[in-house]
């Protein structure tokens, strides 16, 4: 979503994205004409009449789970955005009976949270759970 046109988006999926992404984005691209969106999500910049770039992660219950905000001349990492979507999912399919790891992605090992991890998390923390 951004403040642009509809006619800008297709321009942008057409011209730009459909040649890094075969067939081009895979979801609609939403029009935020006004800013009314980015202004309650507290990234529209009213001055320069732009928003920046924010990705925010909702759960199924309409809760934000996560959020980053950029300015303008820095740009996301849609992997990380992925690898986190998976790590709350996962969190909540088990209830908060696993924690994850900076840099976790599927399939590598989770944290089990409770007392007995307070002050043990270096035990638990691998090299290759953080930073593989």
């Amino acid at each position: 979503m951004s403040i642009d046109s509809m006619f800008v988006h297709k321009m942008w999926d057409d011209h730009e994205l459909a040649k890094m992404v075969d067939g081009g984005v895979p979801f609609p691209m939403l029009s935020d004409a006004g800013g009314k969106v980015g202004k309650l999500f507290g990234v529209y910049n009213e001055g320069a009449g732009v928003e920046n770039r924010g990705r925010f992660i909702i759960d199924p219950d309409g809760v934000i789970q996560g959020y980053e905000v950029l300015t303008p001349p820095v740009g996301r990492n849609v992997l990380e955005s992925f690898r986190q979507v998976q790590a709350f999912q996962l969190v909540r399919k088990t209830k908060g009976a696993e924690a994850t790891p900076s840099g976790w992605r599927p399939g590598k090992l989770t944290l089990k949270p409770g007392p007995e991890l307070v002050g043990n998390v270096w035990k638990e923390w691998k090299t290759d759970m953080a930073f593989d």
